[in-house]
């Protein structure tokens, strides 16, 4: 059996069934599974999840405290940016185009641990990035943890019912997983410990890591604006960790064939191009699944990338020293193709740099 194929806890109900269609589970079915495995009294080895929805209900009354003793104009506008664009970009930056598809590289672990705590820590490396590789392998296919054909709470509770590591690894398939996350900067359990804890990350650093970084963001958040403004984007984190859970199922045409010719050029899934997405966090996923290890997803014009621009900045700087930009190869083998077939006139190529090695290019002008 392929690595992919078992390295994610299987669900009780299963992936496929012996035609090898989906199993597309009861809704009853998904919160079985879904509070089974938040149920750390059962198993210990059900801490990740737990721990993971944990910190959303820690984020649930400064949400309150937000609506109903802070809210005015500037707190309303404060946690937009801040749920909209600034959550969902380090997502974006962070969490999927590093920490899963190595899109770029740093110069050194300090801009790596300054990059990985720029916002509010909600959501575990471990879980988001081995169950994404899975994702990219099986897109829209029966093994996909967040299979949008099998509807809204398939993906919306995919975190804890189809995205954690398997618990009964070998110590061979544990090293793959350790090959994986390497390069994130969480520290791996040993074998020993992850047939412990069924995980890659050892929950006493999960918690250190999770306290240290919240502890700092409230504090300077207070420093900036008093109570009002930190209860306001503890609460827009909130907000944030809850809506990003429904993002596969509308990244993926809600499961239906949503792609538009000429705007989504990835016909091998379902993956579709959604202007607001992209444009609040550099999330244009058809394009993202044509090269899915490409640091910039915005290719045209519009496609505003703040993701991309985060990037590019930091590799100016000198805390990034490579990164890979697949804009060019999409102009040429796609969207200039495309204008061709339809009006029979190749439009003058926009001149992109090529990935990107040296610390200050000089090239690559257009963002």
């Amino acid at each position: 059996m392929a690595f992919l194929d078992h390295v994610l806890q299987r669900p009780a109900y299963g992936w496929q069934d012996e035609q090898g269609n989906l199993i597309k589970p009861t809704v009853k079915q998904l919160f079985g599974e879904f509070f089974s495995r938040l149920n750390v009294f059962a198993d210990r080895k059900n801490w990740l999840p737990f721990f993971s929805w944990f910190k959303v209900l820690c984020l649930i009354p400064f949400f309150f405290l937000f609506l109903f003793n802070y809210l005015s104009v500037w707190t309303v506008g404060a946690a937009f940016l801040y749920s909209m664009i600034i959550m969902g970009t380090h997502g974006t930056i962070w969490h999927h185009r590093y920490c899963t598809h190595g899109a770029y590289k740093f110069r050194n672990n300090f801009w790596r641990f300054v990059t990985q705590n720029l916002t509010i820590s909600v959501i575990p490396e471990e879980i988001y990035v081995i169950s994404h590789h899975v994702h990219h392998a099986k897109s829209d296919q029966p093994g996909d943890p967040y299979n949008a054909q099998a509807g809204f709470f398939y993906c919306f509770l995919a975190d804890v019912n189809h995205q954690s590591i398997a618990k009964d690894l070998n110590e061979s398939d544990y090293n793959r997983v350790k090959q994986l996350m390497r390069h994130t900067g969480v520290q791996a359990n040993n074998y020993k410990q992850y047939q412990k804890w069924g995980s890659y990350v050892n929950p006493a650093r999960a918690v250190l890591a999770w306290v240290l970084n919240w502890g700092f963001w409230y504090a300077a958040f207070y420093f900036i604006g008093g109570h009002a403004l930190a209860c306001s984007l503890f609460g827009a984190a909130g907000f944030w960790a809850v809506g990003v859970r429904t993002f596969n199922y509308e990244g993926h045409g809600k499961g239906e064939d949503k792609q538009r010719e000429g705007v989504d050029h990835n016909v091998n899934d379902k993956s579709v191009n959604q202007l607001w997405p992209g444009i609040v966090a550099g999330e244009w996923h058809n394009n993202h699944h044509l090269y899915p290890k490409s640091a910039r997803s915005g290719f045209k014009p519009h496609q505003v990338d703040m993701a991309w621009y985060y990037i590019k900045f930091m590799h100016t700087l000198g805390a990034i020293s490579s990164y890979k930009d697949s804009k060019k190869n999409f102009y040429e083998k796609y969207y200039l193709p495309y204008l061709e077939s339809k009006n029979g006139i190749v439009p003058v190529p926009v001149v992109v740099a090529t990935p990107v090695n040296a610390r200050r290019s000089g090239v690559l002008a257009d963002l």
